[in-house]
């Protein structure tokens, strides 16, 4: 676990009282992908998809932009509430309709970074 990661410790226990949020793990495929490319391209992606997806003020497919599968960042965005705005709204208090701070957009790929971190983490302890 990194030091930031414990820094979501309290929305992690939030997120773990829903049973749609904690259903959400990383399939076989999604791990191999991202022992394949590495935590900072990983980083990368989530950075990419958060800017273009979720940042901006009017998202026209919003609720529907990030897909269920295929991507270790796209697991993670529905696990953490990240997904779309109305999640960013209901879940972490981030007003919809008002395009994201590069510091919200920051907390979203870090909060996003520390879910795949304890996976991965807990995943490298269980095999």
């Amino acid at each position: 676990m990194t030091e930031l990661d414990g820094a979501f410790d309290a929305v992690f226990l939030r997120l773990a009282e829903s049973s749609f949020r904690s259903r959400f793990r990383l399939g076989k495929r999604e791990i191999r992908y991202a022992r394949e490319k590495g935590r900072d391209t990983i980083r990368s992606h989530a950075r990419d998809f958060v800017s273009k997806r979720l940042a901006p003020a009017r998202i026209p497919n919003d609720g529907k932009q990030t897909p269920v599968k295929g991507h270790p960042v796209f697991i993670a965005q529905h696990a953490t509430a990240t997904c779309c705005r109305g999640c960013l709204a209901k879940w972490h208090g981030i007003p919809d309709g008002v395009e994201l701070s590069p510091q919200q957009q920051k907390y979203v790929v870090d909060l996003i970074m520390a879910w795949i971190d304890r996976q991965m983490e807990w995943l490298a302890r269980s095999s």
